[in-house]
């Protein structure tokens, strides 16, 4: 009843235009610092009376902020169930190999996920839905396997991570948005696709089911897809 009020009143501040009020989108860690910068030019453009509010966080700390009002539309990574919220997917995003300039592997056009078993393998840290992709990629590296000893550092952040790739530490895995997302000159960090089948995740949007202002979330939802590098969903839920 208090979220359906809330509703009501958003609506009569609203008026029948749904698009002249902020939107409050939360986004997973790997997605926003990548999305956000594109996102925003394109949805000032087609949305200018529009404000977003946002916040980047875990997936299990947007999904409770998603249920009590708090925010209005997260984009997540899939999979994602909860009762009495709509997802629409987005895009699929393959993973990439980033290795510093000088690895032996840029001699390599594709990387294999089977050698990165035996390689310093750099991960995002426990909580990261990202990190648990990864590993499900990469099964040789999951716990209670030898090949767990070679993942040497669990960082925060995927620009931790690239840094730390930079200065010759190990090698990591990005998802495709971040791979181009940096600042280092030419000749530092090199990056190669994995070998087919090349893993990916699908990146989507994720609102509550009684949410009024359906107009906000399609336009969006089409924000997202015309900035994304990536490319669509291989198939719709």
């Amino acid at each position: 009843m208090l979220e359906q009020a809330q509703s009501i009143r958003e609506l009569a501040q609203a008026g029948k235009n749904q698009l002249t009020a902020p939107l409050k989108v939360g986004a997973i860690y790997t997605v926003g610092p990548y999305l956000f910068p594109h996102l925003i030019p394109q949805l000032h453009r087609v949305a200018p009376q529009m404000p977003l509010y946002i916040e980047e966080n875990f997936t299990h700390v947007l999904r409770d902020k998603l249920r009590n009002g708090e925010l209005d539309a997260i984009i997540i990574a899939l999979p994602f169930n909860e009762a009495d919220v709509l997802t629409l997917q987005l895009y699929d995003e393959p993973f990439q190999v980033l290795m510093p300039a000088s690895h032996p592997w840029t001699q390599k056009t594709t990387i294999d996920a089977g050698l990165l078993n035996d390689k310093s393998l750099l991960l995002l840290g426990e909580g990261h839905c990202f990190r648990d992709q990864v590993l499900e990629a990469c099964p040789t590296l999951t716990k209670g396997n030898d090949g767990a000893k070679h993942t040497t550092v669990e960082s925060s952040s995927l620009e931790t991570i690239r840094h730390m790739v930079a200065s010759g530490l190990g090698i990591s895995i990005l998802p495709l948005s971040a791979v181009d997302s940096h600042h280092y000159a030419p000749g530092v960090i090199e990056v190669r696709p994995l070998t087919p089948p090349v893993p990916f995740r699908t990146v989507a949007i994720a609102w509550r089911a009684s949410f009024p202002r359906p107009k906000a979330i399609e336009i969006l939802a089409d924000s997202i897809r015309l900035c994304s590098v990536a490319k669509p969903p291989v198939a719709a839920s």
